[in-house]
């Protein structure tokens, strides 16, 4: 990838994946961030495996009497990316400074960070941790402190998403406020009424998981996307500013983050895990049994590729 001059600003470091990302080529890591810019320069080859469809496992089974078998699902498995990387001596008087920093940051650690990729202005990110590391210790980098290191991660989840994470909230459906007496002209037909519905877009190419957030007073939410025939229906009563957490990637039901409440989904409620935005648009109804003006059920999501 070829260098320019460095940028005039520095970016702040956060924990939202690519935030210290400021043009193409560049790959951060946590807090490094390597490419053009970087005392870190990436190989001609590139980063490997990022855009490549990671392997399949099918849920197929062979026909026992007739050719062939009855198509299963499908899903990837794990994504692994690679990258060799220049370690290029900064101006400390230290010339293993970069490479000593390069170490610290591609150590072994079981806790998954965001890895971001900027390719022609699009960044996209997956959670992942370091698999391997390798870096000769050469005649090069003993006279000169440069050396050419490759780094590999694997991401458990092989989903690329976006860097925006998009939301919307949704209240319970209120009747309009119709006519008022006596009827006066021209006529006033009220506010429109909340319809309890929101289109939610995944800009993807496959399934993403989002996080729903139920908020009382209501009795017995739920939420319905259209576009799966999939349904979270909990039979339970949320007091005024009570939440409940439903995480989709890891399944979980939580009163206020933390009780568990996954014992309360109905027999119609489907798997938490099932619970996915498809690609394209997902339009979502929000209902309950009773529920107050100020009840609503806001849903988080990633724009998600394989």
């Amino acid at each position: 990838m070829a260098d320019d001059e460095d940028d005039s600003s520095t970016p702040t470091y956060d924990d939202s994946p690519g935030s210290l990302i400021t043009r193409d080529g560049q790959v951060q890591w946590g807090g490094l961030l390597i490419g053009p810019g970087t005392p870190y320069r990436i190989d001609r080859q590139g980063v490997t495996g990022w855009a490549d469809l990671p392997g399949l496992d099918s849920t197929d089974a062979n026909r026992p009497t007739a050719h062939g078998a009855w198509p299963g699902a499908r899903w990837a498995q794990p994504r692994t990316v690679s990258a060799s990387v220049w370690v290029l001596p900064d101006s400390s008087a230290d010339p293993g400074a970069s490479l000593d920093a390069f170490v610290r940051a591609t150590s072994a650690d079981d806790t998954e960070q965001w890895l971001a990729v900027r390719v022609h202005g699009r960044t996209t990110a997956v959670q992942a941790r370091i698999a391997q590391r390798v870096v000769p210790n050469d005649g090069i980098y003993a006279t000169s402190g440069v050396a050419k290191a490759s780094v590999q991660w694997i991401a458990a989840d092989p989903r690329r998403y976006d860097t925006e994470q998009r939301s919307t909230s949704i209240g319970l459906p209120q009747a309009g406020a119709g006519f008022s007496y006596p009827v006066l002209y021209p006529l006033d037909y009220g506010d429109l009424p909340e319809m309890g519905s929101a289109v939610a877009v995944n800009g993807g190419n496959t399934d993403t998981s989002p996080q729903v957030v139920f908020t009382g007073p209501v009795t017995r939410p739920r939420l319905i996307n259209h576009a799966t025939g999939r349904t979270l229906e909990y039979d339970l009563k949320l007091a005024a500013g009570d939440q409940l957490i439903v995480d989709t990637t890891e399944g979980t039901v939580l009163l206020g983050g933390s009780a568990s409440r996954l014992h309360t989904a109905t027999t119609g409620s489907s798997p938490e895990q099932s619970f996915v935005l498809r690609p394209g648009d997902n339009q979502l109804d929000f209902r309950a049994l009773e529920g107050g003006d100020t009840a609503d059920v806001q849903v988080t999501w990633r724009s998600a590729l394989l």
